[in-house]
């Protein structure tokens, strides 16, 4: 990265920082570079690509993104980056892009010193641990982005069927999964016991459109209102949840439980050993072993 100067990576840093905020759900990687693309002018240099391949300024950018990180200013999940609260504050109190950016690096070399067993890195060290970073969150993304295609191609009665299938590998009972085409919302009802004679009774719903908006308070509080006293909810939708029906959520008297995308598939890979045969063709999974910089 000796072709770009600190004050330039400051500059692309704190624009992304800033279209990052104004989406505090977070962003797409994808969406994000190509936002802060168009919102910069590239100079040549950045705009050529690596005579290994690639381009220079996602690389550039991604490069960068690592000690914020390490800073704890940028959260990065599954292919989605937000910014911490940590890193809201960093923004508004380094102003100019070059401090801000130079203070980034100074917490990613206290993080780096006090790894165990690691000595004072050199730049050769800096760069090969942070191109491992990279390799593999570019792969997090891509296998991530090829899971939710899936999942989005999926016939909605078959994801109830998913939902269904994934309950049962947690131990739970499923007495009913809606019929396709009926939407009276509740999708699924489970129990704890085979009999259902001990509470509480589940009702679930299910959203499979990754593309509607996030689920708000009013369409979660639609779904409380089906909830009896003696059931809990859980809320699946691809889609996700606002930060405002999160909450609710969690203040509310009702037992609700929020599963998007992301926290359907971690239980799902954390409970695969027990899907039968049929239940993992609905989602096929493998582990990839990626050598990684140190965490």
């Amino acid at each position: 990265m000796a072709d770009i100067t600190k004050a330039r990576t400051g500059l692309l840093i704190r624009k992304l920082f800033e279209i990052l905020l104004s989406q505090r759900e977070g962003m797409r990687a994808a969406d994000a570079l190509g936002t802060l693309e168009k919102a910069v002018q590239l100079t040549a240099y950045e705009a050529g690509d690596y005579d290994s391949g690639g381009r220079r300024f996602e690389r550039i950018v991604r490069f960068a993104t690592v000690s914020c990180v390490k800073a704890g200013w940028l959260i990065k999940h599954k292919g989605v980056w937000t910014v911490s609260d940590e890193g809201q504050a960093a923004y508004a109190q380094f102003g100019e892009p070059e401090k801000f950016y130079r203070e980034a690096e100074r917490l990613y070399w206290k993080w780096r010193k006090a790894q165990p067993a690691t000595s004072d890195a050199a730049e050769t060290e800096e760069a090969v641990e942070k191109s491992a970073v990279i390799t593999l969150e570019q792969a997090e993304e891509m296998a991530w982005k090829e899971i939710e295609a899936f999942l989005a191609e999926m016939p909605p009665y078959e994801f109830q069927e998913l939902v269904g299938e994934l309950l049962r590998a947690m131990d739970y009972h499923v007495a009913w999964i809606a019929p396709a085409g009926k939407d009276g919302g509740i999708d699924v009802i489970a129990y704890n016991d085979p009999l259902g004679t001990r509470p509480p009774r589940i009702k679930v719903q299910v959203k499979r459109n990754a593309n509607s908006p996030r689920i708000d308070v009013v369409g979660l509080r639609s779904f409380m209102a089906v909830l009896g006293d003696g059931d809990v909810g859980l809320f699946v939708a691809m889609s996700g949840f606002t930060r405002d029906a999160e909450a609710e959520a969690r203040q509310s008297q009702r037992r609700v439980t929020l599963l998007d995308t992301t926290k359907l598939v971690d239980l799902w890979t954390e409970h695969y050993a027990k899907l039968d045969d049929a239940a993992r063709r609905r989602l096929p999974l493998k582990p990839v072993w990626f050598l990684a910089g140190e965490d």
